[in-house]
């Protein structure tokens, strides 16, 4: 008799499992979190039109989104995202055979918080999130500006989309 409960105990064993599962997206934030609005980025860096990047990389990737509804206006609000940029600085990546750079690499470091609107409690805070993105450097360094105004715009959008899964997954 208790060879038979043995035997059922191990068979079910595997069954059962450890319980570790992906959380299915945000549903670690109170529900009734839907309208989100997305304020202003200040800008300690020297780096101009950089806060503009960031803003409108996190409004565009909470559109994308369908948990959150990015709004225009504060009032209609159920939480605020808002951040800092803390860190811009650039370095050499890689160099021709006359040491001269052919390639530069921009790394940013962001702080940001979203916050309920009806309490100011914090639902999620990173205050070190960072990126990096390379971009050419060129003879002419107009085009080396452009380049390197594109790798923030772009390191901006990977950025927002690591914040946002985040945020959803709860880390």
């Amino acid at each position: 008799m208790k060879r038979k409960w043995i035997i059922y105990v191990l068979l079910l064993l595997p069954c059962l499992g450890c319980g570790y599962h992906f959380s299915p997206g945000g549903e670690n934030i109170d529900t009734g979190i839907r309208k989100v609005f997305i304020g202003e980025f200040s800008n300690s860096t020297s780096e101009a039109n950089v806060e503009n990047y960031v803003r409108n990389a996190f409004f565009s990737r909470f559109r994308r989104g369908n948990r959150f509804t990015p709004v225009a206006d504060k009032d209609q609000a159920d939480a605020f995202l808002t951040g800092k940029i803390r860190n811009i600085t650039t370095s050499h990546l890689a160099y021709s055979s006359s040491d001269m750079a052919k390639e530069n690499r921009v790394f940013m470091i962001l702080e940001v918080v979203f916050k309920r609107a009806d309490n100011g409690g914090v639902i999620w805070i990173n205050k070190d999130l960072s990126g990096r993105e390379a971009y050419k450097v060129e003879v002419d360094t107009a085009i080396t500006a452009a380049n390197k105004r594109n790798a923030i715009r772009k390191l901006s959008v990977d950025m927002a989309d690591k914040a946002y899964r985040n945020i959803l997954s709860g880390f």
